[in-house]
């Protein structure tokens, strides 16, 4: 029971506070629920998918930077980003209630959070509470904020005028996300002295990007062109 509290509250905590975040028309709650189901559903491809890609790590017998650098981008970031991307595609994008640009934030941070659940879960259960802190603080917030880098260009996409815009911001609403995710596990599976050295560095980058683009998504959130 421990256990699932300590996975659950940093996910419970950072849902309201993007749902509140939303000042302007709340989301329907069935629709916020679809989108956490959806990122919790992923998990089973994205275990697929990453099990299939690490044979294929093991099989080239990489370097330790290298295959740090595989693991990170090529499999982590890769299949779960992806997977991410594709439940918004499905279930958000053409959506009726994705109609203000600070939606696309809201949905895409549901989705990932979803996922951040399950992951949460299955961490604390093999490794124990020990490891509930680290995860609240770092794991359970990058994701939102992967979440939020991949909302806020769904939103520039879908709101632009500009059909070379929507196209870019398209590709950017997966593309950034999965630099940013891939980074993120990098520096910590690398485990060199200098890259975690900018760890830190990394993470206030990561926070302040993601306030920047809420805050900028929220001020013009009613504003569709």
């Amino acid at each position: 029971m421990n256990i699932l509290l300590a996975a659950v509250a940093p996910v419970a905590i950072i849902l309201l506070y993007i749902y509140y975040r939303d000042k302007y028309e709340k989301e329907p709650i069935k629709q916020l629920l679809k989108a956490l189901a959806a990122g919790m559903f992923i998990v089973i491809p994205v275990i697929f998918v990453e099990t299939f890609l690490g044979e294929i790590r093991l099989s080239l017998e990489l370097p330790s930077q290298s295959d740090a650098f595989f693991n990170a981008f090529g499999i982590a970031a890769f299949s779960e980003e992806i997977f991410k991307f594709i439940a918004f595609l499905f279930i958000i994008w053409k959506s009726k209630d994705y109609n203000e640009r600070f939606d696309g934030i809201v949905y895409a941070v549901f989705i990932s959070l979803g996922f951040a659940l399950v992951e949460n879960i299955k961490y604390l259960m093999n490794y124990g509470n020990e490891i509930a802190l680290m995860r609240g603080v770092l794991a359970v917030p990058a994701h939102a904020l992967f979440g939020v880098t991949m909302g806020y260009y769904f939103s520039l996409s879908k709101f632009s005028s500009n059909k070379k815009d929507k196209v870019k911001f398209f590709y950017f609403a997966i593309i950034f996300p999965i630099i940013l995710h891939g980074s993120y596990d990098f520096i910590l599976m690398a485990n060199e002295p200098m890259g975690m050295l900018a760890f830190v560095p990394f993470i206030i980058f990561l926070w302040k990007t993601g306030f920047k683009r809420m805050n900028i998504l929220s001020e013009n959130s009613r504003f569709k062109k």
